[in-house]
């Protein structure tokens, strides 16, 4: 008898909780803006297991460049590429050649002056893809999802090009949307586009990226590597009604595609809520994001790509942080214009710096191994005039955990013999990537 009663106790106890779920459920769905809700679909189906993490010239990143190219078919506007998408070859962090491809839409400005200028906004298309791990003697797959990296962006990405679509007579400059194909593999959609790709670079006034916009909950942010003109607009904006607004700030929240724009003197300008704590793991899935704020968010940069339409062109200027950095002793050159590059125990390479100390040395974090985090890490360093190691920091980031052991390995190097220029010893910079990759199991 009292284990019948405590089986009732039990269903009835499941059936409550099952109607609370239906209940959250349901009035997260009837609080939900119609927009977020498309923002949601969007994000459902680029990080879906079936897209496999979009890895860069896998399947699932050519469907999901499939879905992007509908969808700005769909909503009107006019495809960029004669077949809707532009294929480009890359090498692969294992060096082997993909095939990658851009996706990307166009809507004409009306102005006669202006519309063969273009504001261009983007979004990362590839993520970490799949890995194989050995659990218990059991084989798992481990899906990269990239939810909030970067199928946010893309979903945002789209909804903007809807809303500018519907609202291109007022828009003067010409504005290109698009998808960037293996972006983590050093931005090469991006530098394709700019370099081998569009004929009309030096028409391109300015470009708005969106990355990980799925963390709203954490903040919203701006980052213009300090330009002026750009930082101008969200100050001005700031003084009208918004249903959010951006913290600008000075210090690089992560690298991304804006990056190849600023090495071609383009203003760009990096949207971010930043970085969830499930991103670049598995757990990185559509559950996470927060569509209500990527609503305000969208409204806001749509207001911003307004602004860039309609107002005076921004001037490109360098940022204090990202200048060539000059300091009391002289100016401090890139490896690769020395006369003498620095040497890490008798060789120039350095590759060399990497195999035979970093690589040595290295400990892969306990908490990052039992999270799934891989991938690789840009750290930019600088060899001083004696051979001493110094500045050492990360350009493009992964994760906290992998970026602090990469920070940490590379500043413990032991003295290199420092380069020359006309024959003088000189300050040189360099930046490798540091890979943390989980072995695959049988």
């Amino acid at each position: 008898m009292a284990k019948r009663c405590f089986l009732l106790v039990s269903t009835l106890l499941a059936c409550v909780l099952a109607h609370a779920q239906f209940v959250d459920s349901a009035l997260a769905s009837l609080e939900e803006s119609p927009v977020a809700t498309a923002m949601r679909a969007h994000v459902e189906y680029l990080s879906s297991a079936a897209m496999e993490g979009r890895k860069a010239g896998s399947e699932g990143e050519r469907e999901a460049a499939a879905y992007v190219a509908s969808k700005l078919a769909e909503y009107g506007l006019n495809p960029l590429y004669e077949k809707g998408e532009d294929l480009f070859g890359a090498v692969s962090e294992e060096g082997d050649t993909l095939i990658s491809r851009n996706v990307a839409g166009i809507i004409p400005g009306y102005d006669r002056e202006l519309r063969d200028r273009y504001i261009v906004i983007g979004a990362r298309l590839d993520n970490l893809g799949v890995n194989s791990l050995t659990v218990d003697g059991e084989v798992r797959e481990q899906i990269y999802y990239g939810a909030n990296g970067n199928a946010s962006g893309l979903a945002l990405l789209l909804e903007l090009a809807k809303r500018l679509q519907t609202n291109s007579v007022i828009l003067r400059r010409s504005v290109i949307l698009i998808a960037f194909g293996s972006s983590l593999d050093s931005n090469t959609g991006s530098w394709y586009f700019l370099n081998r790709s569009f004929n009309s670079t030096p028409n391109i006034d300015a470009m708005v990226n969106l990355d990980a916009l799925g963390a709203g909950y954490a903040g919203f942010f701006a980052y213009s590597s300090s330009n002026q003109d750009l930082n101008n607009i969200v100050q001005k904006l700031d003084r009208t009604l918004q249903p959010v607004s951006p913290e600008i700030v000075s210090r690089e929240p992560f690298p991304s595609d804006h990056r190849a724009f600023y090495d071609r003197e383009i203003p760009s300008i990096l949207f971010t809520s930043g970085l969830s704590p499930e991103f670049n793991t598995p757990r990185d899935t559509p559950s996470t994001v927060d569509y209500q704020s990527m609503d305000r968010e969208l409204e806001y940069i749509f207001n911003y790509t307004l602004a860039l339409c309609n107002g005076p062109k921004p001037v490109f200027n360098q940022s204090r942080e990202l200048r060539r950095k000059q300091d009391a002793a002289g100016k401090v050159y890139p490896y690769s214009e020395c006369d003498t590059p620095p040497m890490f125990l008798g060789s120039p390479e350095p590759t060399s710096f990497l195999l035979k100390w970093v690589y040595t040395y290295l400990r892969y974090p306990e908490q990052a191994v039992r999270d799934g985090i891989q991938g690789r890490v840009l750290v930019d360093f600088i060899i001083d005039e004696k051979g001493k190691m110094t500045d050492v920091k990360v350009l493009r980031g992964v994760d906290p955990l992998l970026d602090d052991e990469a920070v940490r390995v590379v500043s413990a190097s032991p003295d290199w013999k420092p380069g020359k220029v006309r024959g003088q010893k000189v300050k040189s910079e360099i930046s490798l990537y540091v890979e943390f990759k989980l072995k695959k199991r049988k």
